[in-house]
């Protein structure tokens, strides 16, 4: 049975029975750990291990407020992304797609909103790290002989976990929670036992110090001054830099997820089986997913009610997923990574101004930190850049798995010949194919900026605040519109997606006024 109208050339819904949800509680605890942590494993990246720290150790917790908006706003915009893929096993680009004027426009924005995801920068810090272990010291840019290597290494290794599984979406999952176990393990050891109560109250606090800015004192150097304060106090509004704005742009891109990697929430909703994702499939591993399939459309449910009381059931794992895990795992792993380098970049040997990334800054000053026999400074030194590369290196995969589910999901929806053609059990074949391919462009990509990795944090950054502030508004229109009015966000979930949209974007337009469009009249 299906719905009896079509949406835009895309086959029109199936109906199905909406399954009946485990009770939330300690006994299927198990089988709660999904999307939000995975989402927290990919998310605990190039902002909570590069970008926070580097703006904690010039600024100290100042402008956390920062993070504290983008991580709220977030948390709407995932939650809206799941109540699109609990109701119908889509993912939010396919409600992108059934909308006017068609697949072949969504697609060809989906093209301009992935271009960040084109940028492989997070293996090149991942490769850093190792060489930095294996040269015990870190690198210079002399040691591009060893690193250069290292990267395109990184880049295929990340690929490999995903052939395997079953569904690819179960070792996104083990690799995710290990990482989120390890990084947020180590950092709260240390932290606990070797940063002050000073750096943790500043830290903190500054989640909710609320219009802090950097500028510049009488004296030529960078400070942190309250805007709402200094207005009252002088009657103008403080002079940001240009420099400041784009790193500020980059710190809110980078704090909780940002950019399309938070649509990709419907995606694991869909392959985790909740809601009815659990009647539509996920996308099957190369070994060991002969008896995974996916199906070519969604499955919708009928009004009744014991699918509304079903829903609700379903609906709460969503916002305890969202606002129990994700959140408060997002404020951790921005918080405990800033810990570290406040407390130990400045007995850091390696000069101001490098492209040496922060944490392996943080990780030179624990080596050199006066408080440890040398034996354990260098013990340390080693699990810190571990830990480092636990981060990239899984973020990277992640990256690599979301380019390639994202435009599998649109072929194998929006392609007539793949929906007549191609089985429900031979969606991995696309999946890999794609794989293959953004791989092989890394390598390329790798190549050309081997020697920014900073530059291609803040680039990534800043395109993901545009991706994210333009699809908060799609998102809305598409759960106001196709999603049955019973089922629709409230007002305040909409006020939340909405302020998402507002702060990207706004932070969008500061970087294109400030920055951009001034290179541009120069040249």
């Amino acid at each position: 049975m299906s719905t009896s109208t079509t949406s835009n050339g895309i086959p029109p819904w199936d109906v199905a029975e909406l399954p009946e949800p485990k009770p939330l509680g300690l006994r299927n605890w198990a089988s709660f750990i999904g999307p939000g942590i995975v989402m927290m494993g990919i998310q605990i990246g190039g902002g909570e291990w590069l970008m926070g720290p580097s703006i904690t150790a010039k600024y100290g917790g100042g402008l956390m407020w920062l993070a504290t908006i983008a991580i709220i706003a977030q948390v709407f915009y995932n939650i809206e992304c799941g109540r699109y893929a609990l109701y119908c096993g889509e993912p939010i680009f396919t409600g992108f797609m059934r909308c006017a004027p068609g697949p072949g426009f969504w697609i060809s924005v989906m093209v301009v909103m992935n271009a960040a995801s084109l940028i492989p920068g997070l293996s090149s810090h991942g490769a850093t790290m190792i060489a930095s272990i294996y040269l015990d010291r870190p690198p210079t840019t002399a040691d591009s002989w060893l690193i250069d290597p290292l990267a395109y290494g990184c880049l295929f290794a990340v690929a490999l976990p995903v052939l395997i599984g079953g569904k690819v979406y179960n070792m996104l999952q083990a690799v995710m929670t290990a990482k989120v176990v390890i990084v947020l393990g180590f950092c709260l050891i240390m932290g606990v036992t070797c940063v002050s109560y000073t750096s943790w109250w500043n830290v903190f606090s500054g989640f909710v110090k609320f219009g802090n800015v950097p500028v510049e004192n009488a004296e030529g150097k960078e400070v942190v001054v309250n805007a709402i304060s200094h207005r009252l106090e002088t009657g103008e509004w403080p002079l940001v830099s240009v420099a400041s704005i784009v790193m500020l742009g980059s710190f809110a891109g980078y704090a909780g997820g940002g950019g399309l990697s938070n649509s990709t929430y419907s995606n694991f909703v869909r392959d985790k089986g909740w809601g009815m994702g659990m009647q539509v499939g996920a996308i099957p591993s190369a070994v060991s997913g002969r008896n995974v399939s996916l199906s070519h459309v969604g499955k919708i449910f009928d009004l009744t009610t014991d699918n509304l009381r079903r829903w609700k059931g379903w609906w709460k794992y969503i916002l305890t997923d969202q606002v129990l895990v994700w959140a408060p795992g997002c404020f951790m792993g921005m918080a405990l990574p800033a810990l570290l380098s406040m407390q130990f970049a400045q007995y850091s040997t390696i000069p101001e101004n490098t492209q040496v990334a922060q944490a392996i800054i943080t990780s030179d000053g624990i080596r050199h930190a006066a408080m440890f026999p040398p034996v354990i400074a260098k013990v340390l030194w080693i699990i810190a850049l571990f830990t480092g590369m636990m981060v990239m290196l899984p973020s990277q995969m992640a990256i690599v798995d979301d380019f390639s589910r994202r435009w599998t999901d649109a072929i194998w929806t929006a392609n007539t010949r793949v929906r007549r053609t191609m089985k429900p059990h031979q969606v991995k074949w696309i999946y890999y194919s794609i794989l293959g391919a953004y791989v092989l462009w890394s390598f390329l990509f790798a190549y050309l900026f081997r020697s920014a990795p900073r530059l291609m944090t803040d680039i990534i950054a800043n395109l993901n605040n545009v991706a994210l502030g333009l699809t908060s508004f799609q998102l809305l229109w598409i759960n106001h519109t196709l999603i049955p009015k019973v089922l629709r966000p409230r007002w305040y979930h909409t006020s939340g997606v909405v302020m998402c949209g507002l702060f990207y974007l706004g932070l969008s337009i500061l970087v294109f006024v400030f920055k951009i469009w001034p290179m541009m009249a120069a040249n």
